[in-house]
């Protein structure tokens, strides 16, 4: 059977895109959201703006990472199957689509490998979901540049105050996306495992066109899609996020500190050492106004709560 379509006959599909973190979720469900009514006459996006909550299965897969035992397993398989429960009765397929049930990111409560429970998590979900014709899908990146992209968001959204060479050394046996993908596979079977890359999603204002075609678009429903303003979920500059980390490092209230990583995020101009106020209309490159970060509050609430209108944030 052809991967790229839903299936023509027998099971609905069923895509569940499992992330992961850092490989452009955030920017593909602002385009997903954006494009909702259209794609509502192909697919099944459940989310909040098609009247579904997807907080709880974001919670209930960063618990069980954490803390993987009957209870969060318990709670991971009941906020799924009300998902399920919850799903129009058509034959269109449907997108499931939240970062956070990759589990939690390295540096996220200590968790310093690469994704441990989210083959555990892919099988539970494939468990649950008997009777649809599962994908389970996942993006990947560059691990370099990945890695980086992680250090800086568990700074911002993670309460995470180590350097980027202490970040490494606490990862360093983390394995790559091969290892993931191979134990997905062998946790669910290889022919339900399907992993794109990043970087073959040329456009980054139309984000996940790839995702979209295994979920069964036309190129001409994609063409259709209305593209985003700009990529969501930019990185702190360099001052901002060096800023943030000494914050963390000192162990205020994490409520207080949620409130300056917001602030921070709004306010990325002041940390430029060429930043000048609007009374110095020479400054060079600086504007004097907030950078226009699309969501950053939106998203580090997301980050700590398993929360957003599709799910997920990157």
């Amino acid at each position: 059977m052809d991967d790229t379509m839903p299936s023509a006959h027998g099971a609905r599909r069923l895509v569940i895109h499992m992330g992961v973190p850092k490989t452009g979720s955030t920017s593909f469900h602002h385009f997903v959201a954006r494009n909702i009514r259209q794609l509502s006459r192909r697919l099944v996006v459940p989310c909040q703006l098609t009247g579904v909550a997807t907080q709880p299965i974001g919670r209930a897969a960063i618990a069980y990472s954490l803390a993987p035992d009957s209870e969060t397993e318990g709670k991971l398989r009941k906020a799924f199957s009300e998902i399920l429960t919850g799903l129009p009765q058509n034959d269109l397929p449907v997108l499931l689509t939240h970062e956070n049930l990759a589990g939690a990111l390295p540096g996220n409560g200590g968790e310093a490998y690469f994704f441990p429970m989210m083959p555990r998590i892919a099988r539970i979900l494939v468990d649950e979901a008997r009777g649809f014709d599962v994908r389970i899908a996942f993006y990947s990146r560059q691990m370099d540049k990945w890695l980086e992209s992680v250090w800086g968001q568990v700074i911002r959204t993670d309460g995470y105050s180590g350097t980027y060479p202490q970040f490494l050394q606490m990862i360093a046996e983390i394995a790559d996306w091969d290892d993931l993908s191979t134990r997905l596979s062998d946790a669910i079977g290889a022919g339900k495992v399907v992993r794109f890359a990043s970087e073959d999603e040329k456009n980054l204002l139309r984000p996940g066109l790839q995702l979209l075609r295994l979920a069964g678009l036309s190129d001409g429903d994609l063409d259709a899609m209305e593209a985003l303003d700009q990529p969501a979920m930019m990185r702190l500059n360099a001052g901002a996020l060096e800023f943030l980390r000494q914050v963390n490092a000192s162990g205020i209230n994490p409520h207080a500190r949620n409130k300056i990583a917001n602030l921070v995020a709004r306010h990325q101009p002041l940390f430029n050492v060429d930043f000048r106020s609007p009374a110095h209309p020479r400054a060079s490159g600086t504007s004097a106004h907030p950078l226009p970060i699309s969501g950053a509050e939106a998203e580090a609430e997301h980050r700590r709560n398993g929360a957003s209108a599709i799910g997920g944030a990157a």
